[in-house]
């Protein structure tokens, strides 16, 4: 029997603060990435940067990245160049 893991999902195309509350990141799908794409993970419920979850990666269109991580203060993730992406948690 195959288990399924869901959670809730955000779709995100800049910089933000995707849960300020702890949470578990099941994955990113991303959608569209162009003009030197990169992402960054963050442990975070704010705008702060000191606890990297994710070493910042550039992203590849139509790929899921599944990152299995328990987030303690919430999850922050930055953006650069152009990514469309739907973040899942939960």
């Amino acid at each position: 029997m195959n288990s399924v893991i869901t959670g809730g999902y955000k779709l995100i195309t800049a910089t933000g603060n995707v849960s300020p509350i702890t949470t578990d990141l099941l994955g990113i799908f991303v959608s569209a990435a162009s003009s030197t794409p990169t992402i960054t993970i963050y442990d975070s419920a704010t705008t702060t940067t000191t606890a990297k979850v994710v070493e910042t990666f550039t992203p590849v269109a139509a790929t899921y990245y599944t990152i299995p991580a328990s987030l303690g203060a919430g999850l922050y993730i930055v953006i650069g160049g152009t990514v469309s992406a739907t973040v899942f948690f939960g």
